[in-house]
């Protein structure tokens, strides 16, 4: 496995582009099975993730072509065998995204329950039970969810369903099975985030009738077929955020292009907090830190509120940020796994169930660390750019899930980082 090496004490600075969205792109690339026409997508990130994905469709009968850095059309008219192995899904849990699109457009579906990062249950009961209501007949055997487009009414039917919790991929499988049902179909309790709206954008472009995106209310009003279509893909807003916080840890200042602040306001805010100056352009941020951060305090909770994304890297800041914080997690209930490692390099956390109480030290040391998930990758970076010596990360796999040529963009900014492989 591939390790990274970081030599720490080096202040970010300069300029580099954001990558497209991952939890936009994935999505976006399940609504290609809903189209016999080709779909031409651009600003599309290079993530083991999006691979991972890309072979599954194409093992699907999916023909997908290259079209320069960032560009891919793919094209379903060959679409002959509607699985999601295990072996395929088990590592990436976005491959329940093919479910919906399925049952739609090829009436059936076979998909193993998917894997992912060890952070805590993350169940498909709403994905399940909102295409049930929309007429499909499902059953779990063996570790795969078999499904039927409802024999009984020929295929899905609109309905109104209302999610027991709110769930960004269940708003979004269920959104695209219903582009294609008969009928309106109502998403209630539905998730706000802007890698939502993209989806929802990009399936309007294809001839998908969607109004509300964007907010807990989605109507869907079901057209007989959807056509080709380009669209570009959403900047990865936790890309942004994270380089911001590694900007800000560091006390450096950095300029970031190919983004935008409009669906950062509660990380932004956080960050003016800890006493950073951040000016915001149409599309680029640039952030100049102060000497020493001063603690905030932050409790997440889904869009627009704090990203539990985000909750990683600003753990990592706050461990050498003057006084005390209080981290709240409200998602997931196993998402502290890496204040461990970071207390091996130095730091003060103490962990109180879904709490942790971080207090800033003078400075973080050097050492082994290991990574546990995507975002607890993140912040052992950001605590490695700022440790005194070097800190070698174990199981970067994760990393490459979600960040794009990481260390590459880190050396443009003057920071020591070496890949091991």
């Amino acid at each position: 496995m591939d390790k990274l090496l970081i030599q720490g004490g080096t202040p970010l600075t300069g300029e580099i582009a954001i990558s497209g969205a991952k939890n936009a792109a994935l999505p976006i690339l399940c609504a290609s099975l809903l189209s016999s026409e080709p779909l031409h997508l651009t600003n599309v990130p290079r993530l083991r993730d999006i691979s991972t994905m890309l072979r599954l469709l194409a093992q699907m009968g999916v023909e997908v072509s290259d079209h320069g850095v960032d560009g891919l059309v793919l094209d379903s008219r060959g679409l002959n065998n509607p699985l999601a192995p295990y072996d395929m899904v088990k590592t990436m849990r976005a491959a329940i995204l093919v479910l919906g699109p399925l049952l739609a457009r090829h009436g059936e579906a076979r998909v193993s329950l998917p894997g992912g990062c060890a952070i805590g249950a993350r169940p498909v009961e709403q994905h399940i039970k909102g295409l049930q209501a929309m007429g499909a007949e499902l059953r779990v055997e063996h570790g795969y969810i078999h499904a039927t487009a409802g024999a009984v009414r020929r295929g899905l039917a609109g309905a109104r369903i209302v999610t027991d919790m709110v769930t960004v991929t269940g708003t979004e499988n269920l959104m695209m099975a219903a582009v294609l049902a008969s009928g309106e179909t109502i998403i209630e309790n539905a998730a706000r985030e802007p890698e939502v709206v993209d989806l929802a954008n990009c399936l309007v472009s294809m001839g998908a009738q969607i109004a509300g995106a964007g907010t807990d209310k989605i109507r869907i009003q079901g057209v007989e077929r959807l056509h080709g279509a380009t669209h570009a893909i959403m900047a990865d807003r936790i890309e942004t955020g994270t380089y911001l916080c590694a900007a800000a840890a560091t006390a450096g200042r950095i300029r970031l292009t190919n983004t935008s602040a409009a669906y950062l306001d509660a990380v932004v805010d956080k960050l003016f907090d800890a006493g950073c100056e951040l000016v915001s352009e149409r599309n680029a941020i640039t952030l100049q830190a102060p000497p020493r951060l001063k603690a905030v305090s932050i409790r997440t909770s889904p869009y627009p509120a704090f990203p539990t994304d985000m909750q990683a890297q600003f753990m990592a800041i706050n461990c050498v940020a003057e006084g005390s914080a209080v981290i709240r997690e409200t998602i997931f209930e196993n998402r502290f796994m890496h204040a461990v490692e970071l207390i091996r390099l130095g730091a003060d956390i103490r962990i109180d169930a879904s709490n942790a109480m971080v207090t800033g030290v003078d400075h973080l040391d050097g050492a082994t660390v290991m990574a546990t998930d995507l975002r607890a990758s993140a912040s052992l970076v950001i605590a490695g750019l700022v440790a005194q010596g070097e800190t070698l990360i174990e199981r970067i796999y994760h990393l490459d899930r979600g960040y794009e040529r990481i260390e590459e963009k880190l050396g443009q900014l003057g920071a020591h980082v070496t890949r091991v492989r």
